[in-house]
């Protein structure tokens, strides 16, 4: 938990700063822009960032609101509803992912040992994922 702890605050910062975004709302954008065609259901959402489907729609509505993700309905059920990226969504959650990739790449080079054995670490965080 701590080393999450740590991880979510180093990468929050510069995400918040430069982006204006956090760290889950990255997670969302990240998580919809790497469905097929950049649109996915809340409950797909959800399974791809580990919270309910509620908290999903709660977590999306401010990213609504800035134009980066919008609801599309489907003609024939209003009921049901996609999230898809916008344009302006897709250029936010690219940008974003490169404030991640450079925050990682500075936190790794101060832990060497996490540097030699990264493919080690990947194997077990796999291996922990498909429990």
């Amino acid at each position: 938990a701590a080393a999450w702890s740590a991880v979510e605050r180093r990468v929050n910062a510069p995400l918040g700063s430069i982006r204006g975004i956090s760290l889950a709302e990255y997670r969302l954008l990240h998580a919809l822009a790497a469905a097929p065609g950049a649109r996915a259901s809340r409950v797909e959402l959800a399974r791809a960032v580990g919270l309910t489907p509620s908290a999903v729609t709660r977590a999306i509505r401010p990213l609504e609101a800035l134009g980066m993700i919008e609801t599309v309905r489907n003609e024939r059920d209003a009921r049901q509803a996609v999230a898809a990226l916008t344009p302006a969504g897709v250029e936010l959650a690219d940008d974003a992912a490169g404030v991640v990739r450079d925050t990682m790449a500075d936190a790794l080079a101060h832990a060497p040992q996490v540097t030699r054995r990264r493919a080690e670490l990947l194997d077990l965080l796999g291996e922990l994922a498909r429990v």
